[in-house]
């Protein structure tokens, strides 16, 4: 038992490095493609890309002291992973607020999309893919279908939505109103690339189980194809389904820019999008690092999760 905590412990920390490194390499990245963008950060922060005429050597000069860009960009990477450190993520140049309070102003809309999209992707798949495994021709149709989905851009995805439940059909909002109908669409938008993927996996996975011995047995007993699926064939088949639910979330979050941008609502996604536009580097800086923590976040849930589907993993190392 003690070498079994150990291991877990270890196991842990092994985690918990990794996530730290990855949230370290995405603040380098953003960092490097940023700095290298050949647009001087003195500019944008003194207005000139909001319609300044004249900006003297001396503001400019005075605002690369302020804001360090007069240091080599090795002593602005490290002052930035020092403020890091200390949970500052700095202040926005163009709104001058902090980047913290900026994102989290717009963090709600964002985690509403991308919870309500990851329902209906869940929903979706489950659905889909229970009700078409370990049937042939249904299941190459949905295969075919699902294709199509998971390569269409989300773009094209969300104007067909728009076009046919909005406009045609008017069975939800255009866009944005600030009520729960005004979710439906865009999550939808969000849900169906990623549903399609989800049940490709799941199906794929349950026909490989159904094909074991143990279902034999199960339908020997005289359980039907349907409660096979869902009472043996399910949890079996869920550890691979699990591991893409995981990666997935990151193509939620960086599909929201789009959808968000598309029908019209506030978020992360178009805050991403205006700072990119406006070069406001901080603030996408801390879009960034905020993305890569959630995305750790969600990843390090589905680990834990494993134990609760896999009771193989329960049990403790024999010595």
């Amino acid at each position: 038992m003690p070498g079994s905590v150990s291991k877990r412990l270890l196991r842990l920390a092994q985690r918990l490095g990794l996530a730290a490194l990855t949230v370290l390499g995405a603040a380098t990245a953003a960092f490097a493609a940023l700095r290298l963008v050949p647009v001087d950060p003195a500019f944008v922060i003194a207005g000139a890309g909001q319609g300044a005429v004249a900006i003297t050597a001396d503001v400019l000069n005075a605002i690369r002291v302020e804001y360090h860009l007069d240091q080599p960009l090795l002593v602005q990477y490290g002052l930035y992973l020092s403020r890091l450190l200390h949970g500052d993520l700095g202040m926005s140049y163009l709104q001058e607020q902090p980047v913290l309070d900026l994102i989290a102003e717009q963090a709600g809309p964002t985690l509403a999309l991308a919870g309500l999209a990851s329902l209906f992707a869940v929903a979706l798949s489950l659905g889909a893919a229970v009700a078409t495994a370990g049937r042939r021709g249904v299941s190459a149709v949905a295969g075919a279908i699902e294709l199509v989905l998971a390569s269409t851009p989300v773009f094209w995805i969300g104007f067909v939505l728009m076009l046919l439940l909005a406009v045609q059909w008017r069975v939800f909002p255009l866009l944005d109103a600030g009520d729960l109908r005004s979710l439906v669409l865009p999550a939808l938008t969000l849900a169906l690339p990623t549903a399609a993927l989800l049940a490709q996996v799941l199906r794929r996975a349950l026909e490989d189980v159904l094909e074991q011995p143990f279902i034999l047995t199960a339908r020997a007993r005289g359980l039907s194809l349907a409660a096979v699926k869902l009472r043996h064939a399910l949890r079996h088949a869920a550890i691979p389904y699990v591991t893409l639910l995981g990666f997935s979330f990151g193509a939620l979050l960086s599909g929201a820019a789009v959808t968000e941008t598309l029908f019209g609502r506030p978020g992360l996604g178009r805050l991403l999008v205006s700072a990119v536009t406006r070069q406001d580097m901080p603030l996408v800086l801390g879009l960034v690092i905020v993305g890569t923590v959630a995305f750790v976040i969600v990843n390090t849930l589905i680990d834990a999760a494993y134990i609760l589907i896999d009771p193989r993993m329960q049990a403790p190392t024999p010595p």
